[in-house]
């Protein structure tokens, strides 16, 4: 094997400086080269001076004034953003543009003096001489036009690192802007006159609708000012209903009394949508050290067990950096995903996470953690051009931003259910209020209601107050079996209202219906608590509205921090494709919510895994982050001076539903399974009670085997389970007609009948004290 060329150290690792006093050295000489620059133009230089202003004249021709401008310009950000990488592509994006930009001036002479006015000083200079006269020479002048902008644009690109969307975007911000700034102009001298004025402007500013009005005083006022960020605003039909004061106070209290027309969900109260400015924004960059070097690092160590690999691109995201490199033929994945104890050992870092392959590329990723996380806010997302752009209804999700720094979302009724899981303090609980906050910025209560759990009685309970919620927060075992027993009778009957429209779903239903059915989004904050309580009705309650409800509008947010196989069970797994893993403390916590190795290795904070139907391999992201102090402000904006309306049917024994009282099992609408006088029967005629007896006769399975049993223990005619030892049957509480009658009291019996029963059956009588000491 031969031998390891050494790199060649550079001149500041030589001279062992800081990069951070290389860097400002850096800067200073910009600046000092800028102002001489400047000076030579006033003739205020010397003879150095008159040199530089020749040879600016020469390269740059007339735009030589702006060249001082932007060497000072990259100085100052230079000295102010010190945590800044600069990457060879913000170098080929500056050449492209000079030479584009210049080329543009330049093109503008007549081709024949191009040559002389370039050593003159005019146009473009020599640089601008050169692209205008060779693809003038070749394509024409139109020609040469076009290719010299779409070069100008993509310097640009390259600079900023943005794309031609968001170039699009900012270039209709400016004019909308431009317009709306000279309209304030027009009313600030309209003020002046003694006659009322009133100018609207009727335009889009970030489909946002504003309105200025100048009064008699000369104030111009914003009515609309805090909605320019609300992504789709109100009808004009439901914006008059909401803002149209009423006639008299008659006409509220009898609004305020009437009944709805037809039993489901209560008419809400509608207030306007939370301005943006309620979020908080951050500017906090993330710290990826030295990217070179750890690139270096990766390529020895693997070279070290004879890996030999090409480095590829370097992506700096919000938590870790991915390096991805190409490995040569021949070598296997599993050798490298074998190595990563290794690498974290030679990289000083960890955990470190390997993905092999890329999804998509041919290349395998390197997940380093970042020395500073950079913070991502939920205001960010919100304010991207991905969200305010998509076409969809109303029911994105923010999720968080990528290792390349792309914002992510999600479509909830494409989920159609989302299931999230993690161990404590990393990130869970975040990530539902973020959740719940991108849907509350899209909606109003007339659009979508909720239905919250919080066993913990610590995390959701802040909610209570909105106008979005049927119910206040639930916070006990009981309430949430009948809530979720009101939700699934309200499943059945908007599958009644679609099947007599002729409608599939809700979303086509409510574009013909007078009155649209609403989202209903169900939170569970803590699975695990309920499952120890009442594991049965809510695990059946969960699968039947997983299993069929998206169709219907209604969807399911399951969050729990035990991700064990008794909490998340497989048939709620196979009912819920869409999920979240945070931190978890070992592999197989890991294969329980992902089915995949990978939660294991997460930093915590929001370092997240989000896999969905939609995607093969689970896909790390860094979740969005909202403070309590942000969650408040956002819920008081929404809870405004009137109280609430709930359904207090929702969490009642004998709720409704919309549709009657249901059971679990999607059976006739009563307290027991149908089924539960088949099985008594079976149980009386064998004189023994197994769920396995049960599962052969009737042909069920196993967990409504087990729930027909658990009913007629609360019925009496079984005993408990009691280990591997079968159920006690008490044949005396059945009548020879197969009802359950009540318990009779010994002394109640004659002396001569206390050995038979009424029935003729023999009672098995307790043995007395003396009988046990006998």
């Amino acid at each position: 094997m031969g031998r390891h060329r050494q790199r060649k150290l550079t001149l500041s690792e030589r001279v062992n400086l800081n990069p951070d006093l290389s860097r400002g050295l850096l800067a200073l000489f910009l600046f000092i080269l800028g102002g001489l620059s400047a000076l030579s133009f006033f003739s205020l230089a010397g003879v150095a001076g008159q040199f530089i202003d020749s040879l600016l004249a020469i390269t740059f021709g007339q735009v030589r004034y702006v060249v001082p401008i932007v060497l000072i310009l990259v100085a100052i950000l230079m000295v102010k953003d010190m945590e800044y990488e600069y990457r060879p592509t913000h170098f080929i994006g500056s050449i492209l543009f000079i030479l584009s930009f210049n080329g543009l001036i330049h093109l503008q002479k007549p081709v024949e003096q191009m040559y002389d006015l370039a050593t003159q000083g005019y146009g473009g200079g020599l640089v601008g001489f050169l692209p205008a006269w060779f693809l003038y020479t070749y394509i024409g002048y139109w020609g040469a036009f076009m290719l010299l902008c779409g070069l100008l644009l993509a310097g640009v690109i390259f600079i900023f690192n943005t794309s031609l969307a968001q170039i699009v975007d900012l270039h209709k911000k400016f004019f909308l802007l431009l317009g709306w700034f000279g309209q304030k102009i027009v009313a600030f001298f309209a003020s002046f006159k003694n006659e009322k004025v009133e100018f609207k402007i009727k335009g889009d500013y970030e489909t946002g609708t504003t309105d200025v009005t100048t009064d008699e005083d000369g104030e111009a006022e914003t009515e609309e000012e805090q909605r320019v960020f609300q992504k789709r605003t109100l009808s004009a039909n439901e914006e008059n209903k909401n803002h149209e004061e009423p006639d008299s106070e008659e006409t509220v209290v009898e609004e305020m009394n009437e009944e709805p027309k037809e039993r489901g969900i209560p008419k809400p109260i509608i207030r306007d949508l939370p301005p943006i400015d309620l979020l908080f924004t951050s500017k906090s960059k993330p710290t990826s050290g030295d990217i070179k070097s750890n690139a270096e690092v990766i390529r020895d160590t693997l070279h070290n067990f004879g890996i030999e690999v090409d480095m590829g691109e370097v992506r700096v995201g919000p938590t870790v950096t991915q390096y991805s490199l190409k490995p040569a033929k021949g070598v296997k994945l599993t050798r490298i995903t074998n190595l990563g104890n290794d690498l974290a050992l030679a990289l000083a870092a960890h955990p470190i996470r390997i993905e092999a392959p890329i999804p998509g590329q041919s290349l395998v990723g390197i997940e380093v953690p970042n020395q500073k996380v950079a913070m991502v806010t939920l205001r960010e997302l919100l304010e991207s051009p991905e969200f305010k752009n998509s076409d969809n209804h109303n029911m994105m999700i923010a999720l968080g931003k990528d290792v390349a720094g792309k914002v992510w979302f999600a479509d909830l009724p494409k989920m159609p259910h989302l299931l999230i899981a993690g161990a404590t303090n990393s990130g869970k609980t975040v990530c539902i209020n973020t959740v719940l906050l991108s849907l509350l910025y899209q909606n109003t209560a007339e659009t979508l209601r909720m239905i919250m759990v919080d066993p913990k009685r610590v995390e959701l309970t802040m909610y209570n107050g909105i106008p979005h919620l049927l119910t206040p927060v639930i916070t006990d075992a009981a309430k949430t079996v009948n809530a979720l027993k009101w939700t699934i009778g309200e499943m059945d009957r908007r599958f009644t209202l679609l099947a007599d429209a002729g409608k599939r779903d809700i979303g086509s239903y409510n574009k013909s219906a007078a009155e649209p059915l609403p989202y209903i989004v169900f939170v569970i904050d803590e699975l695990a608590d309920l499952m120890a309580m009442a594991a049965s009705e809510v695990e059946a309650g969960i699968i039947r509205l997983a299993q069929m409800a998206r169709a219907v509008g209604i969807h399911l947010i399951v969050a729990t921090q035990r991700p064990s196989m008794e909490v998340i069970t497989g048939l709620m797994k196979a009912n819920i494709p869409a999920r979240i893993a945070f931190s978890v403390p070992s592999l197989i916590d890991s294969r329980t919510i992902l089915d995949t190795s990978g939660a294991e290795k997460l930093l915590g904070r929001g370092d997240m895994l989000f896999l969905s139907a939609e995607m093969s391999k689970p896909k790390r992201l860094q979740g969005a982050f909202v403070s309590e102090e942000e969650m408040k402000r956002v819920i008081d904006h929404l809870k405004g001076d009137e109280p609430p309306v709930y359904d207090e049917s929702i969490v009642s024994r004998n709720n409704s539903g919309g549709g009657g009282t249901v059971n679990m099992f999607g059976g006739a609408n009563s307290d027991n399974d149908p089924l539960f006088d088949e099985a008594k029967k079976i149980v009386m005629e064998s004189g023994k009670a197994s769920a396995s007896l049960l599962q052969r006769r009737m042909k069920v399975g196993y967990a409504r085997a087990a729930r027909l049993l658990d009913e007629m223990e609360e019925a009496g005619i079984v005993g408990p389970a009691d280990g591997a030892k079968p159920r006690e049957l008490f044949t005396e509480h059945i009548n020879p007609l197969g009802q359950h009658m009540r318990p009779t009291e010994p002394d109640e019996i004659p002396e001569d009948e206390q050995s038979m029963d009424a029935g003729g059956a023999p009672v098995f009588e307790e043995p007395t004290e003396e009988q046990n000491k006998e």
